[in-house]
């Protein structure tokens, strides 16, 4: 009894954790804004503008999204990387919660199980791909050669894509790690993979 009571608390820790986390953030995020701001608007405006905090958390999150979704946006958001990654304490931290969100909207990153070059769309033009399985089932009874399933991820969000069922022979397996393949998509090919 005590063993199924612990389980179903892990259980429900486990689902809302992301939410509670995600929560916390937002609104720690929303007070530094709106503590930032207040005394600015207060002198400005003469009075206290309810809301602030929430209405411009809301345009910094939008116009960020804007400025990442360009070309010039993911050059500028890459080197502002770069040189948190270089300060020794700030790295470890900026790393750390990098992963976690990877982790969090990442979820079943383990399901990738090597990183594969394809011919996709079409011969001579190449596509980096996360091997998840083999065919089977169905698909590999009506196929005459042996298919694997390979996830084709969009740049610069890897966590939509398309899934293509490719014959084995015609993926070239690369020695790049999941990770580094991960971040040479989401870095639209900006991040190439340290040689070692």
């Amino acid at each position: 009894m005590l063993k199924q009571l612990r389980n179903y608390l892990i259980t429900g820790l486990i689902v809302l954790l992301p939410s509670i986390a995600t929560i916390y953030i937002i609104v720690t995020v929303i007070n530094i804004v709106d503590s930032a701001l207040s005394p600015v608007v207060k002198i400005l405006l003469g009075r206290e503008v309810y809301g602030l905090g929430f209405i411009m958390t809301f345009i910094l999150i939008l116009v960020v999204g804007i400025i990442a979704k360009n070309m010039l946006g993911k050059r500028l958001i890459d080197f502002g990387e770069r040189l948190l990654i270089r300060i020794p304490l700030v790295r470890t931290i900026y790393v750390t919660v990098r992963q976690l969100i990877n982790a969090l909207f990442l979820k079943n990153k383990t399901a990738f199980r090597d990183v594969v070059l394809v011919e996709y769309p079409r011969r001579g033009i190449y596509q980096l791909g996360f091997l998840t399985c083999k065919g089977v089932g169905e698909v590999q009874e009506k196929t005459s050669q042996e298919v694997v399933n390979v996830f084709i991820p969009t740049t610069p969000n890897p966590t939509s894509g398309m899934l293509i069922l490719i014959p084995k022979d015609d993926i070239t397996y690369l020695d790049m790690t999941v990770e580094q393949g991960l971040k040479l998509i989401v870095s639209g090919g900006t991040v190439a993979p340290e040689e070692d």
